[in-house]
């Protein structure tokens, strides 16, 4: 009788009408960060993707002659306007963030809702056995921004992340870790 409930229960599951599933509101402009820790560098994913009732106004911000097309120059200019938004400081001490690929989408998936802008970026660290602070911050680009923000699960066995404080909103971001001997 139960194995006949139980077929009963997930038959009822899979025929349960499907939801859509959503990356973010429409008039929102998702900034979504991962950050990957080893001993010799810190790498920050960012992967911006504005929602479509604030896509025109992103891409204006790029498109700076208004030509329908994103140059690498203008590519360039906008990830350094973003980095002006970023900080990372390890320890209380300013982390230099340098550009490692930016890829952009085309101006048509950016209207669509669908196109994300994909920065990497990286810091050298150089990191010893010892307990680490790394605080990360995002600004955003104005109104509408939201923000997501996680670690990933080092690889390295010695480094172990021993505590994870958001804001409310995402946009600060606290990480305690540390490095045990080898």
């Amino acid at each position: 009788m139960n194995r006949v409930r139980i077929a009963l229960f997930a038959a009822g599951i899979l025929l349960l009408p499907g939801r859509a599933a959503m990356a973010h509101r429409l008039d929102e402009y998702l900034h979504a960060a991962t950050l990957d820790l080893t001993r010799t560098h810190i790498l920050l994913h960012l992967r911006l993707t504005p929602g479509v009732d604030v896509a025109d106004g992103i891409i204006r911000q790029m498109d700076r002659n208004s030509d329908g097309c994103l140059s690498p120059v203008e590519q360039r200019a906008y990830v350094s306007q973003i980095m002006q938004g970023l900080s990372l400081s390890l320890n209380g001490r300013a982390a230099r963030l340098r550009v490692e690929a930016l890829t952009f989408p085309t101006i048509a998936e950016m209207r669509a809702g669908t196109g994300v802008i994909d920065l990497r970026f990286s810091v050298k660290t150089g990191l010893q056995t010892g307990s680490y602070r790394l605080t990360y911050r995002d600004r955003g680009a104005g109104t509408g921004t939201v923000w997501l923000v996680n670690c990933l699960l080092p690889q390295d066995p010695a480094i172990h992340v021993t505590r994870q404080k958001r804001s409310e909103d995402q946009s600060s971001y606290m990480l305690d870790f540390s490095i045990s001997p080898p």
